[in-house]
């Protein structure tokens, strides 16, 4: 599949008026979202902890996260964000795209809202 990317807006959650807009390139190899850490830091975002990751090519590395609000295509979730290199390519991991009621359509290379979100798994 080729890349696909969204405009997403991070929110602080504790001053709404403080938000950083700019282009994700969509991943759901990953599980969350990563934004560059200087764009965060000068929304008023502080690391909440290190978490450790794994990389695409195996390593594990320990890296800060913050918690904010992501809004994209006109809906928005709160969830946690890798704060990343300040030249990294910001990325829109799985968890905030599940819980927006996104998914990836891998044939039209897009993202497409769910009619619903989905609130339970039948079993049968």
């Amino acid at each position: 599949m080729g890349a696909v990317h969204v405009t997403v807006t991070i929110r602080n959650p504790a001053e709404p008026s403080r938000s950083w807009e700019g282009l994700f390139l969509v991943d759901t190899g990953a599980t969350d979202s990563l934004a560059p850490r200087s764009h965060l830091e000068a929304i008023g975002l502080e690391s909440k902890g290190l978490r450790v990751y794994e990389t695409a090519d195996g390593r594990k590395v320990k890296m800060d996260v913050t918690t904010a609000d992501i809004e994209f295509m006109g809906d928005f979730t709160a969830g946690r964000i890798i704060m990343g290199d300040d030249d990294a390519e910001p990325l829109l991991g799985v968890t905030a795209l599940e819980s927006a009621g996104i998914e990836v359509d891998p044939v039209n290379k897009r993202l497409k809202k769910l009619p619903a979100l989905r609130l339970k798994r039948f079993l049968g």
